[in-house]
């Protein structure tokens, strides 16, 4: 193998490995806003569900007992 071939081979790892390269990158980017959206969707649940827990009374022996027939 020549100089000038180990080059050229050289040469075409590296632009194949560019192109991996900026392809995982986009991976990752997309990967972050997804996790950046279920973060902001955990929070908002979880909120929501302190608010219900909040509404909802806390010991079932203060409410009063129901009408029987």
């Amino acid at each position: 193998m020549t100089d000038a071939e180990r080059l050229d081979a050289l040469e075409m790892r590296i632009a194949y490995q560019d192109e991996i390269i900026e392809d995982l990158n986009k991976t990752v980017v997309a990967q972050w806003k997804e996790i950046e959206r279920l973060t902001r969707e955990f929070a908002m649940l979880s909120d929501r569900m302190a608010r219900a827990e909040e509404g909802v009374g806390s010991d079932p022996a203060d409410e009063p007992p129901p009408p029987h027939y």
